[in-house]
């Protein structure tokens, strides 16, 4: 018989057994939404995460997929790759105006579509919820700021905004990943301090916040202890969107040349650009793979964040209800013999 190890009360806990624990934790963390989905909330979960893994490890592993890097041009050989080569066994994908193989252009795409997402993502996330939960805390002229100040960006067109940024930040940053995610970054902030500024309004008048007053709890422990769990519950959700969103917001300011530039890495909207003329011509794989490539990752993150939003969203989330078997039903005469007995 296997015996389970105990830990005594004034035995120490070692690093090794507390990172199983979190790592544990995490892990059930991720599963969560995945166990407790049903119908097409499910469907919907599984095939985006089918799709946006496959572009993780298109991400994670370019070095190893991607037979040449983004910006090469020749073969080992020296020899310079054809111009606008049509697909084949060399070039799966083919090339393009700047004879760059697309195969390799749109791999390395994917790991800069993720550099990009979730650097944009960090930034948004810390920027917009602090920002939310300090002026939903604290109030009064701080709060009327901040809003005034949220408001006016949400006010601007999306991409216009990005644009501006861009523009403004590439003569000091460079049209580099960096850039670009901040770009991202300052259009999707409002949305974020919206809503965790209207959740903490409503949160901080609860009774365990007075609670913390009374017993003497300080501002900011009240806000990071007893607050911020509480009102960052839809911001996955949100995040999920908006790094869909930003896929998109990211392929439109390479299209319009605002975005990363060929030398810094490559982009699947740089390279729809420069297969526009290409598709009048009837050179219809430089625009194809590219095209198909941000679809592909857009509806991938968009069906995780609508699957996340129908099982975490209290109002929108259907259980699984269990079948109900009742016993077969006695005749009338077998009953009443029954009781005469």
């Amino acid at each position: 018989m296997a015996i389970t190890p105990t830990v005594e009360p004034g035995e120490p806990i070692h690093a090794g057994d507390r990172r199983r624990s979190w790592l544990v934790r995490l892990a059930l963390a991720v599963a969560t939404p995945y166990r407790q989905s049903a119908g097409i909330a499910r469907g919907m979960l599984i095939a985006g995460t089918v799709l946006t893994g496959l572009m993780i490890i298109l991400a994670v592993f370019a070095p190893l997929i991607a037979p040449y890097d983004f910006d090469q041009v020749a073969g080992d050989d020296g020899q310079r790759f054809a111009k606008q080569a049509p697909p084949s066994g060399e070039h799966w994908f083919g090339t393009n105006v700047q004879t760059f193989d697309v195969f390799s252009r749109v791999v390395w795409g994917a790991q800069t579509e993720l550099k990009v997402v979730l650097l944009s993502l960090a930034l948004t996330i810390v920027v917009g919820v602090l920002l939310g939960l300090v002026s939903g805390f604290v109030g009064g002229w701080l709060d009327r700021v901040l809003v005034l100040i949220m408001d006016a960006l949400f006010a601007f067109p999306y991409l216009l905004l990005a644009i501006v940024v861009s523009f403004l930040l590439a003569g000091k940053l460079g049209s580099g990943i960096v850039t670009a995610a901040v770009s991202v970054t300052v259009v999707y902030v409002p949305q974020y301090f919206r809503v965790v500024r209207n959740s903490t309004v409503s949160a901080k008048e609860a009774t365990y916040v007075e609670a913390a007053r009374a017993i003497g709890a300080p501002p900011l422990t009240i806000m990071m202890r007893y607050l911020f769990t509480n009102v960052v519950q839809s911001v996955p959700v949100i995040a999920t969107l908006n790094a869909a969103d930003a896929v998109g917001t990211l392929a439109a300011l390479g299209f319009l040349g605002y975005g990363i530039q060929a030398t810094e890495a490559s982009e699947w909207g740089y390279d729809l650009n420069r297969a526009v003329d290409d598709a009048s011509v009837g050179i219809w794989w430089t625009g194809a793979f590219p095209g198909l490539a941000i679809v592909v990752l857009v509806v991938g993150l968009t069906l995780v964040g609508e699957g996340l939003n129908e099982t975490l969203n209290p109002t929108l989330r259907v259980r699984r209800l269990l079948p109900v078997v009742l016993p077969p039903r006695k005749p009338k005469a077998a009953a009443a013999e029954g009781s005469g007995r």
